[in-house]
């Protein structure tokens, strides 16, 4: 492959956060819900960076993560639909905006159902057909 063409991805990385949420709280779910994808999909990670001067920077994802938005139905949908497909997800609820460590956010989400989880935020990684079908009704993070 010439190094000049464009690189093209089969797969697609997504956040979906539930429209209602602050500045704040969209940057923070966005970034605890890539996290998990990155920690348990390795392929998902590109090489490390160096800048000119040979200063290394830790590796990042290789491609593009795509942030959607959506109402607190469009997420039961999404979540619902992503676990019929088996895909990689990561999930915050509006639970964690309350807890201050890793533990409690476990347990903040174990002791709730499924059905029950009121999510404020998915991340889904996959082939890029399906991870559309996920998102089915989710528009695009202005």
């Amino acid at each position: 492959m010439n190094d000049a063409e464009p690189i093209r991805f089969d797969t697609k990385i997504a956040v979906l956060l539930r429209e209602d949420l602050e500045t704040w709280q969209r940057l923070n779910v966005t970034a605890f819900l890539v996290s998990g994808l990155g920690s348990q999909i390795p392929e998902v990670i590109g090489e490390p960076y160096e800048d000119a001067d040979g200063v290394p920077y830790l590796p990042m994802f290789r491609q593009p993560v795509l942030v959607f938005e959506g109402t607190k139905e469009t997420l039961a949908t999404a979540h619902a639909r992503v676990l019929s497909r088996a895909l990689p997800r990561a999930l915050f609820t509006s639970d964690l905006f309350a807890t201050g460590n890793d533990r409690d956010n476990r347990a903040a989400v174990r002791a709730v159902p499924t059905g029950d989880l009121d999510l404020v935020g998915l991340a889904v990684y996959g082939p890029k057909n399906a991870v559309d079908k996920v998102l089915k009704g989710a528009r695009m993070h202005p």
